[in-house]
């Protein structure tokens, strides 16, 4: 469990209108502490990288990105020796059943579906940082 006012978030988005809706929510209708985000999985291990103090509690992870999708990003997420608490939620226009269920399977901690909902989204992001398993398509 993480109290949002210390909770770090990284949002994976290549949706340059999708990445500014989130990162603006989680600033300031959720109140999370640190926020900041990439395009790519390659740019999110560049981050990292470059700043061996982040351990992200949270990362909501765009499925449908350039280079490497969300799927296999999240593999690599899962390998990664300063990520293995760190919650992983699926963002994605992507909300058949059969999305869900693949999310699942590939082994996200939930899942949110897109178009974000303004009014819900500041309450799925406390909710999940509470430890709570979020998994809302619609």
């Amino acid at each position: 469990m993480t109290e949002v006012q210390e909770a770090s978030v990284l949002v994976v988005e290549d949706n340059m209108d999708n990445m500014f809706v989130v990162v603006e929510l989680l600033h300031h209708e959720v109140g999370v502490y640190f926020v900041d985000s990439t395009v790519t999985g390659y740019e999110l291990f560049k981050m990292l990288d470059n700043k061996p103090n982040l351990t992200p509690h949270l990362i909501l992870l765009d499925i449908q990105i350039p280079g490497e999708d969300g799927y296999t990003v999240l593999k690599r997420i899962r390998q990664h020796p300063r990520l293995t608490t760190t919650r992983v939620v699926a963002i994605t226009a992507n909300v058949m059943p059969q999305d869900v269920e693949r999310a699942t399977q590939a082994g996200f901690d939930g899942f949110i579906g897109k178009p974000i909902n303004f009014e819900r989204f500041p309450e799925q992001i406390k909710r999940i940082l509470q430890g709570e398993a979020i998994w809302e398509a619609q």
